[in-house]
């Protein structure tokens, strides 16, 4: 990687995975004007997984799709949006455990949501099941 100040080459001096987030936090340093600066390195699943639906269609994995849909079953809590990112930051790291041969079902992915959201919130994991009937 290259400095964001002079574009010299760095060296990481600190490197943390992040569990809950799926990423990797690294701090660095320039070798040249000895400036510090953090990256954050994330996978980007909308071009790496491809999800499979009832209908036999393919399409991209949209991290934000699936934000929606954990967060209008949270509605009723007092803090439904973050809750929903970070159910979703953790339902894409169980559903990664799905991907086989390049492609997830959605099926598979609802199944995840469904039981995240049975720990979680009974009321929410209801709302979901009721608005994902037809894929589970």
């Amino acid at each position: 990687m290259v400095c964001t100040y002079c574009s010299s080459e760095t060296d990481v001096i600190n490197s943390r995975l992040q569990k809950r987030a799926n990423s990797v936090w690294r701090r660095r340093k320039c070798k040249d004007c000895n400036r510090l600066f953090t990256t954050i390195e994330q996978v980007d699943y909308e071009k790496s997984w491809v999800v499979q639906y009832a209908d036999e269609s393919l399409r991209s994995f949209q991290r934000e799709k699936l934000f929606l849909s954990l967060y209008k079953s949270l509605q009723h809590r007092p803090d439904a949006a973050q809750d929903a990112i970070n159910l979703a930051a953790t339902a894409t790291g169980r559903i990664q455990h799905f991907y086989q041969h390049g492609i997830i079902t959605s099926t598979a992915i609802a199944t995840v949501c469904l039981e995240m959201l049975q720990r979680f919130d009974k009321a929410a994991a209801i709302s979901y099941q009721a608005f994902h009937g037809d894929v589970l």
